[in-house]
């Protein structure tokens, strides 16, 4: 028999929360880092909005034992507790000279002891430990004293801690010893606490202590945060590997989504420019808009509006059809491309968010290919001092390469060029994202890199060898469109000759802007609207 126990809502417990939600703003984070280990780190540190509230982290945790540390350290003070050692000890030795002076005529050594009692060193752990040797002449002093030797190591704690941070203690309540060593386990339990949290490792964090120390929120908090690691895991969108994370193809696809969506939403309804196709492929029906049929046109017949027109303007049967009746589907002339975006990784790249926004840009290509046009080919290649091809799963975490920072666009043409080959099509083209005049050339199997003469001037050898391999690559009827994030002279003038050699075409832009360029241009190339 099923049982249901209901209970009056708290609402101060969590709101669910979906996987999706967690990874999209995982991805905010990955895309200020490209890197998934960073990101989420970040995303457990800096917890979660949801909707107008905002779903803490482990950074507001570790907050919280702050405020606790500096809570204590303001309410007390310890020095009245070493106060508390000192007396003991002076009322111990104190005890033990009365029973001296009374033994002195009958004991030699009593002087001795005496002398003994006098240089006996000012600090309280030193002098307990030196007399833990002296045999007490006094039962009562000698008494009192074991109990001080068995806190022995609780008062260099004691005096420890003083050293280290008596200035921090400057509250107004003192503490007697008792009361000191449970306030330096608490503060003990705390930092250990902190040292966990710090960790960023879920599983080392001891949840009673935080409990105890802290309370029942920040445990519903650490739920919280590992509830956010754990969602991504039975979302799909990442696979724990131990010591790190990987994203599964779901991650990326999402990722490359996000892009896509981001972009979009920055378009205006009648941004899409209109450019003729350089030649037609398939002809594809929309089916969610219609007009009215002109002569001439390919008849596309919408049977059910045009059977509509004919009963509304005419009626009655037999049903009589004229031509203003007749209403086709828009279509659209679509041809299938095979495209590679080659993706400057350099280290300029890496200034005023120029590759963010540039790996933002080919994750919203790879997803719009992938989900709008399956059929066409699109291939990215990365080029810094040498060119790599990427696969979709490598973009997420791709970032600019400082260990190799010149700039072969040379070799990526070749590689493009190659790629471009395995995948025929009769529409072909290279779309090049750089903010600099190449640096480096590949020549025979070799590799040349050559800084320019002076500053923002140009490197004559790469330029050339750059320019020769753009020749062979129009001669095989392949176009090259470059987006160039920078406009200095140098650089207009390579790319200008290099668009002359191509007939392409060259856009300057902004970071901020490249995704409406680069995308309108991609999407309106594709299709002309018949």
């Amino acid at each position: 028999m099923t049982r249901i126990r209901y209970s009056r809502w708290n609402d101060s417990q969590p709101e669910p929360i979906e996987a999706e939600t967690v990874f999209d703003q995982l991805n905010d984070n990955l895309n200020d880092s490209g890197d998934l280990q960073q990101a989420m780190r970040r995303l457990k540190q800096r917890g979660l909005k949801q909707g107008d509230k905002r779903r803490p982290g482990l950074e507001d945790l570790l907050a919280q034992v702050t405020r606790e540390m500096r809570r204590l350290y303001e309410r007390h003070q310890l020095q009245s507790a070493l106060d508390e050692v000192a007396d003991k000890l002076q009322s111990v030795v104190q005890q033990e000279r009365r029973s001296l002076e009374k033994l002195k005529k009958t004991k030699p050594e009593a002087e001795e002891k005496e002398e003994f009692l006098d240089r006996l060193p000012s600090k309280a752990s030193e002098a307990i430990e030196k007399l833990a040797a002296y045999a007490f002449e006094d039962s009562v002093a000698g008494s009192e004293f074991e109990e001080l030797l068995s806190q022995l190591e609780q008062i260099r704690r004691l005096e420890n801690a003083l050293r280290r941070e008596g200035n921090l203690f400057r509250g107004q309540t003192p503490l007697d010893f008792q009361q000191a060593q449970e306030l330096l386990d608490r503060m003990e339990e705390l930092r250990r606490l902190e040292n966990q949290i710090s960790s960023m490792r879920l599983d080392d964090v001891d949840v009673e202590l935080l409990q105890k120390l802290l309370g029942e929120d920040s445990r519903t908090q650490l739920e919280g945060v590992a509830h956010m690691e754990s969602s991504l895991e039975d979302g799909g969108y990442v696979v724990s590997l131990g010591d790190h994370f990987e994203l599964t193809p779901r991650g990326v696809r999402r990722i490359g989504q996000l892009a896509l969506r981001d972009i979009y939403q920055q378009l205006r309804r009648d941004a899409l420019g209109r450019h003729p196709l350089r030649r037609y492929g398939s002809q594809e029906l929309m089916t969610e808009a219609t007009r009215p049929y002109v002569e001439g046109e390919p008849l596309h017949l919408n049977m059910i509006q045009t059977l509509k027109n004919a009963l509304f303007h005419h009626g009655g049967l037999p049903l009589r059809l004229r031509p203003e009746d007749f209403w086709v589907y828009e279509s659209e002339r679509m041809s299938r491309a095979a495209t590679v975006l080659l993706l400057d990784m350099s280290w300029s790249m890496s200034w005023e968010g120029r590759f963010a926004a540039a790996k933002r840009v080919a994750l919203a290509m790879e997803c719009l290919v992938r989900s709008q046009h399956p059929r066409d080919y699109f291939g990215i290649v990365g080029f810094f001092t040498r060119a790599v091809e990427l696969k979709a799963k490598d973009l997420p975490e791709a970032t600019w390469n400082m260990g190799d920072p010149f700039t072969n666009l040379q070799d990526g043409l070749h590689l493009a060029s190659e790629m471009l080959q395995r995948k025929p099509s009769q529409n072909q083209q290279m779309i090049i994202i750089t903010d600099g005049q190449p640096t480096a050339y590949c020549r025979q199997g070799r590799l040349y890199c050559e800084w320019p003469l002076s500053f923002g001037g140009i490197s004559q050898r790469a330029a050339e060898e750059t320019l020769r391999e753009a020749e062979r690559v129009t001669r095989k009827g392949i176009t090259i469109n470059t987006f160039m994030l920078d406009d200095s002279p140098v650089l207009r003038g390579f790319v200008d000759e290099m668009t002359r050699i191509n007939k392409g075409r060259a856009f300057y832009t902004r970071p901020d802007r490249l995704g409406e360029y680069l995308l309108v241009d991609y999407i309106s190339r594709r299709r002309k609207k018949v």
